[in-house]
């Protein structure tokens, strides 16, 4: 998939090895399921839900060769069915999935959720997701209505944060005394990000904005890095930095961070300022492209680097 996408994107070689990676998904479906206990924790709640989104995402999957074969890879049904996989992937399968470790981490450090309100929060927040697949649809086969779909998903979602803040207010005071103050940064990082997320969603109430969401690929693709790079990676990096893989103190691990937020805030910068660029038709950034291959190799870097830390960190174990 890596070798072929950069050169052919969605083709034969491609989606036959997205088609392989699909049966190595529904296994790893059939493993993780049995290994969950029928009880009332949040984690499990998120975890089986992001599943099951991970198994609906397939669907848009199988439609890519229909949709090759009998409209072309051009037509709004190819387009939709890239944007269903992408949609539940990300917002379903990716966003559950990290939730479910960041409330499994508060359990770990004795910290109860109030389950009542947290049924609330995922309830909501799964109308919302798939509430919200109506915005992108629309990109491709408007209808008013669709714009009505995502204004009630949007709704949800708000209503979904409301209650996420509600539940952890009286639990983060106590909890990121903790955790180090990496981890700390990092976990700023990403709920700061899920913040923008929904704020940014928020804003395709507007018709002209959810149209213009669809014009301007430069809001897209900074919209899909806030949410990949943002909240899941920034999440991902906050659960590390507070596990034993890692030594808080380390130069290589600090330096790493650094390098990471360093190529993720320019590289934002970068694409939202060259999109209201080229809404306002005011030109291209002096040396864009550039600019952005530059920035984006400080997340490769940071990348690194903190492998590299957690490489030293397993062979001081060793020895």
């Amino acid at each position: 998939m890596v070798l072929s996408f950069p050169f052919q994107g969605y083709a034969a070689v491609s989606i036959s090895f997205s088609t392989l990676h699909i049966f190595c998904s529904y296994y790893f479906f059939r493993l993780v399921w049995k290994d969950q206990a029928g009880n009332d924790l949040p984690e499990r709640y998120l975890l089986k839900a992001s599943l099951l989104f991970m198994l609906l995402s397939t669907l848009g999957i199988w439609c890519l060769g229909p949709a090759v074969a009998t409209m072309g890879n051009q037509s709004a049904f190819f387009n939709i069915a890239i944007q269903f996989f992408l949609h539940f992937q990300f917002n379903g399968w990716f966003l559950f999935a990290v939730l479910a470790i960041f409330f499994k981490i508060l359990n770990k450090f004795g910290h109860k959720i109030d389950l009542k309100k947290f049924k609330w929060f995922f309830r909501l927040l799964i109308f919302a997701t798939i509430l919200t697949m109506a915005l992108p649809v629309s990109w491709y086969a408007f209808h008013p209505i669709l714009l009505w779909i995502n204004g009630l998903g949007i709704i949800f979602q708000l209503a979904a944060a409301v209650f996420f803040i509600v539940l952890l207010k009286p639990i983060l005071p106590f909890f990121l005394p903790q955790i180090s103050g990496l981890a700390k940064l990092m976990l700023g990082f990403a709920l700061i990000c899920f913040a923008l997320k929904i704020s940014m969603q928020t804003t395709s109430l507007f018709p002209e904005i959810a149209q213009l969401s669809a014009q301007i690929r430069n809001f897209v693709i900074g919209f899909i890095h806030l949410l990949m790079l943002g909240v899941i990676t920034g999440f991902l990096f906050a659960f590390l930095l507070q596990s034993k893989f890692v030594n808080p103190e380390s130069k290589l691990l600090k330096w790493g961070v650094a390098s990471f937020l360093t190529g993720f805030l320019s590289t934002e910068l970068l694409l939202f300022i060259q999109g209201g660029m080229f809404y306002l038709g005011i030109g291209s950034i002096p040396k864009y492209y550039l600019g952005l291959f530059i920035f984006s190799s400080f997340l490769a870097i940071g990348i690194l680097l903190i492998a590299s830390s957690v490489y030293r960190k397993k062979s001081e174990v060793r020895s």
